[in-house]
């Protein structure tokens, strides 16, 4: 019999299947209380304003072109409305420093593609987002910590990177309520980021998925405004800048973007034709005509819903939970992150929680790239009401003090 396994290119035997998107499957489940799924709200998307421009964009002269290929770059009037988001951000850009991908998700497996070669090194954070490690390894890297507090050099990452058989490429991070932990990354941290990256002469991936979910506190420049500012201009910067619609209006529509000085967005638009042509042409008008008109009210009505989730679930873990576990407080985003007692497992814990209490979560160490992080998970409050989310921490507390946290 062929042996597929032995066919397969070295690279296959990075794939791995998410945890989340296999935890997604419990969502199916009537009597799982879940905090599983990193998704929005499907309540909250503005279903009747997509209807409307779906309509619109069939019954008018545009509705040939929205069933037609297109250009790779994407769609120009999406564009040229985010070349105006991009500048309240401080980012000053044109369309040509802006590719539409097929949610951000492709822009990161396009960026892996783009920078990594077998044995080179990605710096991520400790712990990261699982999709951004499933993207790039499928490129055969190394992962080294990604730490900006000071007590890593850039010439010991050099070393590490050259041990291990390539050179540092580049640091992936989301400073904005970053998944699975919430946090953010400060203005000092941010520069230092940069300072780092000079050092190195390495790229920054900023992930900023979420960035559009602050409840409060005052907002930070993204990493890319700080580099513009730096540098005198996007297209001497060194970052790129992975947005998306997903979190905002409609990930279904399968709509992100990235934003980069110009050498750059043109190898990624070689990379696009490459793969899949375009992204959706109709999805893409529809993306604009929606957000055109009420991007800004959808943000705020998102923003108020999720605000008040998250603080019913940062009241219910202050009542529910024991004391040996901590938690993050998050300003932002959907996630809130767990520390558990050393020597409990995620994992583990998660089979019992799902067969006697109900309750499911993320187990924490699917996001470190080292393996570590087995006593930490992550809860996501986008998709549950105050009730049901203070129903689900008595039951996750009475969990733990069953074992023995």
């Amino acid at each position: 019999m062929f042996s597929w396994e032995q066919a397969f290119a070295t690279r296959a035997a990075r794939m791995k299947a998410s945890e989340i998107r296999e935890l997604l499957k419990l969502l199916e489940r009537p009597d799982i209380i879940s905090f599983a799924g990193g998704i929005p709200d499907p309540a909250l998307f503005p279903q009747e304003a997509f209807a409307g421009a779906y309509a619109a964009i069939l019954a008018g002269e545009s509705g040939a072109a929205g069933l037609q290929y297109s250009v790779s770059e994407g769609y120009a009037p999406l564009r040229e409305w985010l070349v105006g988001e991009m500048g309240k951000l401080g980012v000053p850009c044109g369309v040509d420093n802006i590719l539409i991908v097929s949610g951000s998700q492709q822009g990161l497996d396009y960026l892996g593609k783009l920078f990594l070669s077998p044995g080179d090194t990605a710096l991520v954070r400790w712990p990261t987002y699982l999709g951004a490690l499933q993207a790039f390894n499928a490129y055969e890297p190394n992962y080294d910590q990604l730490t900006v507090s000071g007590n890593r050099t850039p010439e010991s990452y050099r070393a590490a990177a050259a041990a291990a058989g390539g050179a540092v490429k580049f640091a992936y991070l989301s400073a904005d309520f970053a998944n699975p932990t919430g946090e953010t990354l400060d203005l000092a941290g941010r520069h230092a980021l940069l300072d780092l990256a000079e050092a190195l002469d390495i790229a920054i991936i900023e992930d900023a998925a979420y960035q559009s979910l602050r409840y409060d506190g005052e907002a930070i420049p993204p990493v890319l405004a700080l580099d513009v500012a730096r540098s005198g201009g996007v297209n001497a910067t060194r970052t790129l800048y992975c947005g998306s619609f997903s979190k905002t209006l409609a990930p279904g529509l399968r709509v992100g973007y990235i934003v980069a000085a110009e050498p750059v967005i043109r190898k990624l638009v070689l990379t696009k034709q490459a793969a899949d042509l375009h992204s959706s042409t109709i999805n893409q008008m529809a993306i604009a005509h929606v957000a055109s008109r009420i991007f800004d009210a959808q943000v705020e009505k998102i923003r108020g819903v999720y605000r008040g989730r998250r603080d019913a679930m940062l009241e219910a873990l202050a009542r529910h939970m024991p004391d040996s576990v901590t938690w993050s407080r998050p300003e932002g985003g959907m996630f809130i992150w767990l520390n558990l007692p050393e020597g409990m497992d995620g994992a583990q814990l998660l089979a019992r929680a799902v067969e006697t209490e109900k309750v499911a979560f993320v187990p924490g160490q699917a996001f470190h790239a080292d393996g570590t992080g087995a006593n930490t998970l992550r809860l996501s409050f986008s998709c549950a009401d105050p009730a049901t989310i203070a129903e689900g921490m008595l039951r996750l507390g009475r969990l733990l003090r069953a074992a023995g946290a």
